[in-house]
């Protein structure tokens, strides 16, 4: 799949096909790296069945624009699940993270929160968006980051600067070049899945 979804003369409709379908299996990781406990339920031929249900709450926030990609999948997986928003951009002078927006459920700080973010490079934008959410009273350990494509670079920087989080990506990639692009890469991926200006597949 990610031979095709890589590939500069992918379809936009082979990219999205395929990148939910690699979307569905970071989803399904990141669910079950949340805690569960025992319930007990009875089948329809009265037997008891002992299974599980979260512990917790749960609410899943897409960093805007791209991050909404696998919001769509997610939906699907976890139809019930409270959805927030945050926008941060890149300033075009100083070249740092600024937040422009944020909506979040009232009771976010109290159980896990996904973080939606497709590309993770040099992991300023991410680091960011995980700053709102700590602002706001979610606990680092509370986090899951569910990310398509990850630097080495970036990475290394969650893991000096936000231990605690978790980070289920479908790829880390060789490296960052001059340009803070990962090598070997997708693209922009909002651009790809979206069908915008800048498919990020140039000849």
């Amino acid at each position: 799949m990610h031979t095709i979804v890589r590939d500069r003369d992918c379809s936009q409709e082979d990219f999205r096909f395929y990148t939910r379908r690699i979307i569905h299996r970071l989803l399904d990781t990141a669910l079950d790296l949340l805690p569960y406990v025992k319930r007990e339920v009875t089948t329809p031929v009265g037997v008891t069945y002992l299974g599980m249900e979260l512990e917790e709450k749960v609410c899943a926030v897409p960093v805007i624009r791209a991050g909404e990609a696998m919001e769509v999948e997610l939906l699907e997986v976890q139809p019930d699940i409270p959805i927030g928003k945050i926008l941060i951009q890149r300033d075009k002078q100083t070249k740092l993270p600024e937040l422009y927006y944020k909506q979040f459920p009232a009771d976010i700080a109290e159980g896990h929160v996904l973080l939606l973010e497709p590309m993770l490079a040099t992991g300023g934008s991410a680091l960011a968006a995980i700053d709102v959410l700590l602002d706001s009273g979610v606990r680092e350990e509370k986090i899951i980051m569910i990310n398509f494509l990850s630097s080495p670079e970036g990475l290394e920087r969650f893991a000096r600067e936000r231990p605690g989080l978790q980070i289920v990506t479908s790829a880390v990639e060789e490296r960052l070049n001059e340009h803070a692009f990962m090598i070997p890469g997708i693209g922009d991926f909002g651009d790809r899945f979206f069908g915008t200006t800048d498919s990020g597949a140039r000849k």
